[in-house]
């Protein structure tokens, strides 16, 4: 197979050797072979010392440093063509929501919220984006009430969530809805890429002749999921000094979106600035918007990069396939990760407090081979900035991958944007 210049997305390989593990698809056995070679290694984790290393935290059989095997074809992202069917499920969609007009109470209306369209087999939830859950599990998430007595760093919750959609009057819904699932079907061809490399999954029959704005660089039959690296041991992006802590306590959205920001334009713009492209209030702001803005207004959108950001509900996701799309993100695409966890003290050891729905600036991994996997990333939190008797929290944290991923699992969207 030709090697090509190296591009953001490894799609064919051989593997010889390594252990396998089912995904919840079905396919063949070279696939689940490629696909999980990377973290399958035979001794259990082991702690390395210090509160950030626990034991228990460190999953069994969950190794993500095992090497590589080289001599992958890549492949670039843009963004697809919107089908004249993809054009008359976004207007069944958008039709629904006239149902929120009629909505009396929280479940009905959380029912009424979450709005699903099929994009070639792959569902799309408004507000919860890519995902294998049912609209009714995505419809229950939301009714939940969020945990009372939590100090607010700026995600929007639930409570967040349902006025919003309340408050939006019937042309703003439109709006908002028809734009968010016009750029989620440009996006499906990257949804049925991200679920090939990272979870095995077969790409359907003609997939590269509807994609012409993926250059997969290999045919769909040739195409086996996977990685074609060896990633170092240790890798990061984006620079130190351009992350900043938030400057009010429902800011995290902006200055993230900051870090991001800055990194990409070479230009800090203030976070008020940021916090106005995202349409954040004092309720916080939402993950699909943060993809949105990192969409219209940075490079790591590109082809060359990332190609566009999509909300990915990681529910489905074992640790070792979420630590995979963490490297190939970081590592493969040099683009940063929105990081969507729940601030809790028992998966960030630097809290005073139980906190909120979050959103960090996932920017590095350290596999550790003689410990646990680290993640590195931003983070906008800092309880001192609103109250000096807090300890503070430093911007570049290097910490526990595991934990992170629980954290995510634990917040009730499940999603990142990448």
């Amino acid at each position: 197979m030709p090697a090509l210049p190296r591009l953001p997305r490894a799609l064919a390989h051989q593997i010889s050797g390594g252990a396998t593990e089912r995904p919840l698809w079905r396919h063949p056995a070279t696939i689940a072979t490629a696909a999980l070679v990377l973290t399958l290694g035979a001794a259990p984790l082991l702690p390395s010392g210090g509160d950030d290393e626990q034991e228990a935290f460190a999953p069994t059989a969950e190794r993500s440093d095992a090497p590589l095997t080289s001599g992958s074809t890549m492949a670039t992202v843009g963004r697809g063509r919107v089908t004249r069917a993809m054009h008359a499920e976004i207007d069944r969609v958008v039709a629904e929501g006239v149902a929120l007009d009629r909505a009396r109470g929280r479940t009905a209306t959380a029912r009424a919220s979450v709005r699903c369209a099929r994009f070639e087999g792959q569902r799309y939830c408004l507000g919860f984006g890519w995902t294998q859950q049912s609209r009714g599990a995505l419809a229950a998430r939301l009714d939940a009430r969020p945990t009372a007595g939590r100090e607010s760093t700026g995600d929007l919750d639930a409570d967040g969530l349902l006025a919003r959609a309340s408050a939006r009057t019937p042309a703003e819904r439109a709006d908002a809805d028809r734009a968010e699932l016009t750029a989620a079907a440009q996006a499906v061809g990257k949804v049925w890429l991200l679920r090939h490399e990272i979870q095995g999954v077969d790409l359907p029959a003609g997939f590269t002749a509807r994609h012409p704005e993926l250059d997969l660089g290999v045919s769909e039959v040739d195409a086996r999921g996977g990685f074609g690296q060896k990633y170092p041991r240790r890798f990061s992006i984006l620079e130190e000094e351009r992350a900043l802590a938030q400057n009010e306590t429902w800011w995290c959205g902006p200055a993230a979106m900051q870090a991001i920001g800055w990194s990409s334009q070479k230009t800090r713009k203030n976070q008020s600035y940021w916090a106005r492209r995202l349409g954040t209030t004092t309720a916080g702001t939402a993950i699909t918007d943060m993809v949105r803005v990192v969409n219209n207004q940075t490079h790591y959108a590109d082809e060359d990069r990332a190609g566009p950001y999509v909300v990915l509900d990681i529910s489905d996701f074992t640790f070792k396939q979420w630590y995979r799309l963490m490297m190939r993100h970081i590592h493969d695409y040099r683009a940063p990760v929105v990081l969507h966890p729940v601030l809790l003290k028992q998966y960030y050891p630097y809290l005073d407090d139980d906190a909120s729905g979050h959103f960090q600036v996932g920017r590095g991994f350290d596999q550790n081979p003689k410990g646990n996997p680290q993640l590195g990333y931003f983070e906008p939190w800092d309880q001192s900035k609103f109250d000096p008797s807090e300890p503070r929290i430093g911007r570049v944290q290097w910490r526990n991958a595991y934990r992170s991923y629980r954290a995510n699992q634990a917040h009730f969207q499940h999603n990142v944007g990448v």
